[in-house]
């Protein structure tokens, strides 16, 4: 029976307790939630918090991401328009109480890495506060279910939460202190943050930091990948795994990687109609033999699972079709048309277009380093991938003295090495700070069994290679900025006036400066500047990391009072926009 009632542009709609409104929304078949000017809605994208894509107001109060927020009953949602006027400020609420301002060790994320580091230091007598900012802790990987999801017969006893909800409960057992729903939206060298969970707000000065904020995925612009509807592969797991809710009836999984497999069943055994499974690279063959070996070897269990989501494919019917991407999306008669090109043939006359309800996009991941970066910490471009890696020592430690980093925003490894890098941080911090790891921790064994998981996963994107897409699928009018609708024509304008920075781009078009901050179109833009300049992509060709880190509420800042942070400066490793 559902329990509370919503209301979404004056319609009511009955749903269950702990919902996320952006789930509440889906299940009741409301996917344009966002006005974003020039007559075009947005909706649900990432769900994770990342993009923004979901703000909408919220009785009175603007911006707010309708991934992150729980259903309250009688709350009153409409679409935010393109330039929303401020809302009230949100009531005030009781006082939380206040986290130390020093404790011995603070952990910044709640997924596996954050979870597993934050447990073993606190068994050893470590003073430990984690912050995550989701209500629900697990991180992407081991994402719980919130208490009244109706979840699907064929979710029923499932591994992957079993172990999530067995790591979330060691946490607690150990004497971690859990802030959930808080945001570390300042970083400042050499260790100080500055946390707000929309009660109140601190400034905190930990002896030794963990950084696990993990990844996100990555947006490949395409035509129509701004329609409501179309929405990452994670969102949509999301969506199913956490809330019970199906991101449609009839969908079409596009992308690269074993993700999109795993979501693909995970969805048809819900009851999902899926159309296919568009996967970027090639068939597996006798070719990728030794790779195959290579993963049954190093983690048989991740690799029998990753046969078991190609049998349960087959055996149900879904077509997996290699070599193809998703080429473009068009909404027609309130459905949505999706067609796929073969690779190395995206300007040859598309394949039929599907009908679907929802499609989901998955072609890997970019590290969720802002932090990081914003104290300083060194990285080095990734060539082969794409993105920026943490530099760091046997121990996870950083550049910066002090500073751990684990699990994929340092560099993408995937739940299983995170989970063992949170091993061997853990204990780097217990030791540094003359505390007695018990005996059952060994960060040897954390090394050796974190080796096998690197070998894994090399043998694994060895499987899965694929031409890295960026704005290749585009079309000229087709928004690479998402947040300021900047489209490729205006940056390749920009460049033809001389603009041979994202700086100068930044200042000449406006991209990057929604948001979501650059996350999805910082990494796009860096690519076309390589290919414009032949400037090889290194550390600074990303915007410089600018706190807040996330959008916040000036009243949330100011509400620290005297103990203001320090200002970054020049601290800051990143080159000046």
């Amino acid at each position: 029976m559902d329990g509370l009632s919503i209301f979404f542009e004056g319609r009511e709609i009955r749903c269950r307790p702990g919902l996320s409104v952006a789930a509440a929304l889906t299940a009741a078949g409301e996917r344009e939630i966002r006005d974003a000017g020039r007559g075009e809605m947005r909706g649900l994208f990432c769900g994770m918090g990342v993009c923004q894509e979901c703000r909408v107001l919220i009785d009175g109060r603007s911006g707010i991401r309708a991934c992150m927020t729980p259903v309250a009953n009688s709350m009153r949602i409409s679409r935010m328009p393109e330039l929303a006027a401020p809302g009230e400020h949100a009531p005030e609420q009781a006082a939380g109480q206040a986290p130390p301002e020093t404790p011995d060790l603070l952990v910044i994320g709640g997924g596996p890495g954050g979870l597993t580091a934050a447990s073993v230091a606190a068994g050893s007598g470590v003073d430990v506060v984690l912050v995550d900012e989701r209500p629900a802790l697990g991180g992407q990987f081991f994402k719980q279910p919130v208490a009244a999801a109706d979840l699907p017969a064929s979710l029923a006893g499932d591994s992957q939460f079993e172990r999530g909800r067995k790591l979330v409960e060691r946490a607690r057992r150990s004497g971690v202190r859990i802030l959930s729903g808080a945001e570390v939206w300042g970083a400042f060298a050499p260790n100080e943050f500055g946390i707000a969970d929309g009660r109140g707000s601190w400034i905190m000065r930990p002896r030794r930091t963990i950084v696990a904020t993990g990844a996100y995925e990555r947006g490949v612009p395409v035509p129509g990948w701004t329609l409501p509807g179309v929405m990452t592969t994670g969102a949509a797991q999301t969506l199913l795994r956490s809330y019970g809710v199906l991101a449609g009836k009839r969908v079409l999984v596009a992308g690269n990687g074993p993700l999109n497999l795993q979501v693909a069943l995970e969805m048809q055994r819900a009851g999902v109609a899926v159309a296919a499974v568009a996967e970027a690279a090639r068939r597996p063959g006798l070719a990728h033999f030794g790779d195959a070996a290579g993963m049954l070897l190093a983690a048989p269990r991740l690799a029998l699972d990753g046969l078991g989501y190609l049998a349960g494919l087959r055996k149900a019917g879904v077509p997996v079709v290699y070599r193809r991407v998703l080429k473009s999306v068009e909404a027609v008669d309130g459905r949505l048309e999706a067609t796929l090109a073969k690779v190395g043939r995206e300007s040859e006359p598309a394949e039929p277009a599907l009908a679907v309800d929802a499609v989901c996009v998955g072609y890997g991941f970019q590290p969720n380093n802002e932090v990081l970066r914003c104290l300083g910490c060194r990285h080095r471009h990734d060539d082969l991938r794409g993105h920026l890696v943490t530099v760091r020592d046997e121990q996870c430690q950083t550049t910066v003295a002090g500073i751990y980093a684990v699990g994929d925003c340092c560099g993408l490894g995937g739940a299983p090495a995170a989970l063992e890098e949170g091993v061997v941080a853990a204990c780097a911090v217990v030791e540094s700070l003359g505390a007695e790891l018990p005996a059952r921790h060994d960060g040897d064994r954390a090394v050796r069994r974190l080796h096998r998981h690197r070998r894994f996963q090399a043998a694994l994107w060895r499987l899965f290679d694929a031409v890295r897409y960026q704005t290749e699928l585009a079309a000229p009018d087709t928004p690479v900025c998402r947040c300021e609708n900047v489209r490729l024509s205006d940056i390749d304008a920009a460049l033809e006036q001389g603009d041979s920075t994202i700086a100068m781009l930044k200042r000449r078009t406006r991209l990057g400066m929604g948001p979501c901050q650059g996350r999805y179109c910082a990494p796009v833009a860096a690519s076309i500047i390589e290919r414009h300049t032949g400037r090889a992509a290194e550390e600074y060709s990303l915007f410089a990391p600018r706190v807040p880190i996330k959008p916040v509420r000036i009243g949330d800042i100011a509400a620290i009072g005297g103990s203001s942070p320090r200002t970054a400066g020049s601290t800051t490793a990143s080159k000046p926009d």
